[in-house]
């Protein structure tokens, strides 16, 4: 079972001035896949603050999924603290994610959210409302179980995936 670390950046969230919906639309979507939430929090936008707590996160998850601070705002710093935290990129999941939202929003081009490997933890920010994270999310999911195995050293070949994928 994948281990899901939830990690919601919001400043109005972290003082209780906002509800996070995000969030739970992750852990409902994430059941899909046979993840369970091992952690889950909301934090404000601080960069120093997002990089700690990805770096604790990830001695204690498989998968860190974050919600919020992707865009062009001043306080949008999410990617920012990723890749300083993040040992290996993986563009071509964000790649996917915004040409998804390009085909409904020219907005999406503005998602500064990336993803990578830190150890054997994948991070993939996604962006803060809910209807964006379950348009991104739906995207990824069927490719995140085989991307944490591979991380964790799988030598599983990867055809496996795709023909149980086509079965269903």
């Amino acid at each position: 079972m994948i281990k899901v670390a939830i990690l919601t950046l919001s400043d109005k969230g972290s003082k209780g001035e906002r509800e996070d919906t995000s969030g739970p639309t992750i852990e409902r979507m994430i059941k899909k896949i046979g993840a369970e939430v091992s952690s889950y929090e909301i934090i404000p936008d601080e960069k120093a603050l997002i990089k700690k707590r990805l770096l604790s996160l990830c001695k204690k998850a498989d998968l860190i999924l974050t919600t919020g601070g992707t865009g062009v705002s001043p306080r949008d710093v999410t990617p920012d603290a990723t890749l300083e935290v993040i040992e290996q990129e993986i563009p071509g999941i964000a790649e996917a994610m915004r040409y998804k939202g390009l085909r409904k929003t020219p907005f999406a081009m503005l998602s500064r959210a990336v993803a990578g490997i830190r150890g054997k933890t994948l991070i993939i920010n996604l962006p803060g409302s809910p209807a964006a994270v379950k348009e991104n999310l739906s995207v990824i999911l069927d490719c995140i179980p085989h991307a944490v195995e591979k991380i964790q050293g799988s030598q599983k070949e990867c055809a496996r995936h795709l023909k149980a994928k086509d079965k269903k």
